[in-house]
């Protein structure tokens, strides 16, 4: 008998004991055909592309002279690049489903459509879980592009890193895909031990305390988030989301408290895992102690697997409660979004990482925005205002990775601060030009017309669900972020001479910092100039 089928099984029989009521229960032994279940390859292709390429880059570390192992950064981007080609096969449109209980077991095409078959399914390559694995793919080829430079400038061990990096990214594109409580706890943690490991690369005393703190903090974030996910095993009987959200709905009375216990605490960790309002404060320490393109990795692709956890448990799984966590994520969208904004308005320019330390609370602000869409699908019955968070999503992953790069360029002479950015457009004209752009669309900014389109996305929702206040909230949030972003856009073009001037520039680029440089302001021009392909690649419901 395969384990999710005991688990439901012995999970049947575990709340028939607390509700007093008799069941039947037949535990004969499965057909021999049944045990071995059929694997849709094609499904599960693009995170298990990610993960082999992270196995042979550490099989290969082994091998290859030392002058010769900066081939392993491009052949994790190598990889990274194929796992995303490996999503066009699963764009026709029908969810692909592998993994499965009894009939469902690899069950694909029109069958899926409805999805009920998928019920019983652990793994579902549908349109929610391409748009993320989309995100998560991206966002680490992007971060793996800013690496190569780094990994040898900081004489990083490059065999770890990158293995660390692509094990991480196997957990975020497997994230999305997974349909039941035990493969999200699984996939969630594979994205983030080893981006611990990742912090901790940076032989320093930053390094260490930032790791000890985000691993501290994850870890609590996950034994919290366990406890939950017993609560509702045991009230339910089903580890898998749809069957959970059946339970729920026809809950004896005694056992609502634990299951109301138990998505409460499932929300807690994921909380911790986005970094919202009260369980935010690691993220400023982590983003300053580790290597610049691993802060950026955290701030889009970690940020993207805890927000596509959190849309299946509450979209899918926790539906029957839809208005009672949608006011709670409203409430923690709101006290999210203020905080990072009112703490990165207060980042002084003469202090040591200033930079990335208003780039973190920044981040902290815009994953305030990112919850706005969730909580008003608790309001709208169903999982459409979700695709606003994957579409506003998309465009901050790529604004955002293409500002770290920027600051990463200006770090390489020992500019942290902001001040160090001051009369940056004298040096390095593209690059000032490049970060002001990315600053502008964070804002929501014109030429950074995509940023605006996404931040009117996400109101939109919030309006349609009838959050009014909510959407006052933000709009207050979007004038006060303008201060601090447009603050940092005229540091760049400073005359010269004006306050403290930032390091002399050092000669060309290194051709992996000019290739992020160039991909990041690519894609953000052609998105501002064609804002609709988002909405194209987003399509409407996810769920």
């Amino acid at each position: 008998m395969p384990a999710a089928q005991l688990a439901t099984t012995l999970g049947t029989q575990l709340s028939s004991h607390l509700t007093g009521q008799p069941t039947v229960t037949s535990l004969a032994v499965a057909d021999p055909g049944g045990l071995i279940q059929s694997v849709d390859w094609v499904a599960v292709a693009p995170p298990l592309i990610a993960g082999l390429t992270g196995l042979a880059v550490l099989l290969a570390d082994l091998f290859l002279p030392e002058r010769r192992k900066a081939l392993l950064g491009w052949f994790s981007v190598a990889g990274l690049a194929l796992a995303l080609v490996a999503l066009l096969p699963l764009t026709g449109g029908t969810p692909r489903a592998t993994f499965c209980l009894g009939d469902a077991s690899g069950a694909t095409g029109a069958a899926l459509a409805g999805g009920s078959a998928t019920a019983g399914c652990s793994y579902v390559a549908d349109h929610f879980a391409l748009v993320f694995q989309l995100l998560a793919l991206g966002g680490a080829l992007i971060a793996a592009l800013l690496s190569i430079h780094t990994v040898d400038e900081e004489r990083l061990p490059g065999g770890e890193y990158w293995f660390l990096l692509l094990a991480s990214a196997t957990g975020a594109a497997l994230l999305p895909a997974a349909r039941d409580l035990a493969t999200l706890v699984i996939a969630l943690e594979v994205a983030s031990l080893p981006a611990f490991a990742l912090v901790a690369l940076r032989r320093d005393g930053r390094g260490a305390e930032a790791a000890l703190k985000f691993f501290l903090s994850s870890v609590t974030a996950t034994a919290v988030m366990l406890m939950g996910v017993s609560f509702v095993y045991a009230a339910t009987g089903s580890l898998h989301l749809v069957a959970i959200a059946d339970g729920l709905a026809h809950a004896p009375g005694r056992l609502t408290p634990l299951a109301e216990a138990g998505a409460v605490l499932v929300l807690v960790g994921f909380a911790f895992k986005i970094a919202v309002v009260p369980f935010h404060f690691w993220v400023p320490d982590t983003y300053t102690g580790a290597p610049l393109p691993v802060a950026g990795y955290l701030s889009v692709v970690g940020k993207a697997a805890g927000l596509s956890g959190l849309a299946l448990v509450t979209g899918i799984g926790f539906r029957p409660y839809g208005h009672t966590w949608g006011l709670v994520l409203a409430v923690l969208a709101a006290l999210t979004m203020t905080a990072g904004n009112t703490a990165a308005l207060r980042q002084r320019g003469d202090t040591a990482y200033s930079a990335v330390r208003l780039l973190a609370w920044s981040s902290i602000g815009q994953a305030g925005y990112l919850l706005v869409p969730i909580a008003a699908a608790g309001y709208a019955g169903g999982g459409d205002p979700i695709g606003a968070t994957a579409a506003y999503g998309l465009i901050y992953g790529v604004v955002n990775l293409g500002a770290f790069a920027v600051v990463a360029v200006v770090a390489r002479n020992g500019g942290t601060r902001l001040d160090d950015h001051r009369g940056l457009f004298a040096r390095r004209r593209w690059t000032a030009l490049a970060l002001a752009f990315f600053l502008l669309c964070l804002a929501g900014l014109p030429p950074g017309v995509i940023g605006l389109f996404g931040k009117v996305v996400v109101f939109r929702a919030a309006v349609d669900a009838g959050l009014g206040w909510l959407a006052v909230v933000m709009a207050v949030n979007v004038v006060v972020a303008l201060f601090y972003y447009l603050a940092w856009t005229a540091r760049l073009f400073a005359p010269a001479g004006a306050g403290e001037p930032g390091p002399a520039p050092a000669g060309r680029l290194p051709v992996p910092l000019t290739a992020t440089l160039a991909l990041t302001a690519s894609v953000a021009v052609v998105l501002s100039v064609a804002p609709q392909l988002v909405l194209q690649v987003v399509g409407g419901s996810l769920f």
